[in-house]
């Protein structure tokens, strides 16, 4: 069983990802903070790994920079990568019988379980420590 990152590489390998994107896309950090709707300078540390973006910023990253959102989630460690055990966030958001509020709303209650009863010496369990947001209506 290969050992999870320290929580600080994992979010600058996440900036890390997102500035890669980013320059594939072929946008500026300017442009994508317009597109994902979040302040330039929150994405520029997050591009640095100075913040921890929730999974609804992540979900706006992503849809900004039309990938998936499950992509930047298995970056920031909300959900496990492909292949393992059964994944109840990948499935609560791969399902198409379920809107984006739905998911959002799933995910908060069911990330916000897994923090309560996360054993105290697992410092993976549980994460994220906050639950995501919920979607602002548009």
């Amino acid at each position: 069983m290969a050992v999870p990152k320290q929580l600080p590489d994992r979010w600058r390998d996440l900036g890390s990802f997102i500035r890669e994107q980013r320059g594939m896309a072929r946008l500026s950090l300017r442009r994508l903070s317009e597109l994902a709707g979040i302040s330039n300078p929150y994405l520029s540390q997050i591009e640095r790994g100075l913040r921890r973006p929730s999974a609804e910023i992540l979900q706006q990253i992503a849809k900004a920079l039309r990938i998936s959102a499950e992509t930047l989630y298995v970056q920031a460690g909300i959900l496990e990568p492909g292949g393992e055990a059964p994944d109840l966030s990948r499935e609560i958001l791969a399902d198409p019988s379920l809107n984006e509020d739905q998911k959002q709303a799933l995910m908060r209650i069911y990330l916000s379980f897994r923090h309560e009863n996360a054993p105290e010496d697992d410092p993976n369990a549980g994460e994220p420590s906050q639950p995501p947001a919920p979607e602002k209506a548009q």
